[in-house]
């Protein structure tokens, strides 16, 4: 960014964020693990970090606006800022910007969000800017490990607490390494010869258990979002209708949210989803505009298979 900055002959400032983030983005994503969650760390870092400590900065400066190369828009709506998509539907990042605060909308910029990543690249090559250096990374940028697996270790070594494998009866399969290494979906690295395809169930950190399952038994009717943050107007007390991101690479699926009674909603799907991950994020849209969004919390599955407080005796592997 200082190399750009050089470039462009723009006055730039380095600013220590090191404590904020440690804090705000890679301590939330450790305990994350630890607690049976599977956290998003760009979700955070926006949040907390990218915008959090970057409005306050442009304030403490008497900046008038924030700007960053979002692939995201800001329109205003009768005298109201809204969060939209970005143009280009390949590139469109409001899914890990649904947690800033609706006051700083007024102050951001999103130069690119009106453009395709195409007309951008070839804008930076027009400018001299050196391209290779701003290619960007689908990984996350503070674990350099290859695997986030290995950056808990690190960070977290109790993580490597061993428990049991058990089915939705509660049949003992085998033991795994920790519950912070497994996710819901994950099918690889179970290290369980079972004769037959099994994936990830979800994790249940009261029992250091971590629950087995096959494809069918992924799909969930309905979760409940924690953490709501909603843009405009309160959340409806009403039912209402939405397109929700469950993960930022999957379409937007249709569901009924419900306001519940501890400020949490509850969404009901359309079709069943799979794998659903307590701590990602699901995101509220209509049409191309974010309606809010929150933190997914272990689901009516998750709870009922609370009651695998024990676990029945060994059966025999079939592979």
């Amino acid at each position: 960014a200082q190399h750009v900055a050089k470039l462009l002959d723009i006055p730039h400032e380095v600013v220590d964020t090191r404590e904020s983030f440690q804090q705000g983005v890679i301590d939330d994503f450790v305990s994350g693990y630890l607690s049976g969650e599977t956290p998003n760390p760009c979700v955070r870092c926006n949040e907390r970090v990218k915008f959090g400590k970057l409005y306050q900065l442009a304030q403490s400066r008497g900046a008038d606006y924030v700007a960053t190369g979002h692939y995201a828009r800001i329109q205003s709506i009768e005298d109201e800022h809204f969060l939209f998509k970005g143009v280009d539907p390949k590139k469109d990042q409001s899914y890990f910007l649904y947690r800033i605060s609706p006051s700083w909308l007024s102050k951001i910029l999103f130069p690119l969000g009106h453009l395709q990543k195409k007309e951008v690249w070839a804008k930076a090559k027009d400018m001299g800017l050196p391209i290779e250096e701003l290619q960007e990374s689908q990984e996350i940028c503070f674990v350099t490990q290859g695997d986030y697996r290995e950056f808990i270790k690190i960070e977290a070594p109790q993580a490597s607490k061993p428990g049991p494998f058990v089915d939705s009866q509660g049949r003992y399969l085998g033991e795994h390494r920790g519950i912070a290494f497994y996710t819901p979906g994950q099918r690889k690295g179970l290290g369980l010869a079972t004769g037959e395809r099994i994936y990830v169930q979800h994790v249940i950190p009261e029992t250091n258990t971590v629950v087995i399952g096959k494809d069918a038994s992924l799909l969930q009717k309905q979760c409940v979002v924690r953490e709501v943050n909603w843009f405009g107007k309160i959340p409806p007390t009403a039912s209402t209708f939405v397109k929700v991101k469950l993960r930022y690479a999957s379409p937007a699926v249709d569901a009924e949210l419900t306001l519940g009674s501890r400020g949490d909603l509850r969404l009901q799907f359309q079709e069943p989803q799979k794998a659903l991950s307590p701590g990602q994020s699901a995101v509220f849209y209509e049409g191309d505009q974010v309606l809010g969004g929150g933190i997914i919390e272990r689901s009516s599955l998750h709870q009922e298979k609370l009651r695998l407080s024990t676990v029945n005796e060994p059966i025999a592997s079939s592979g």
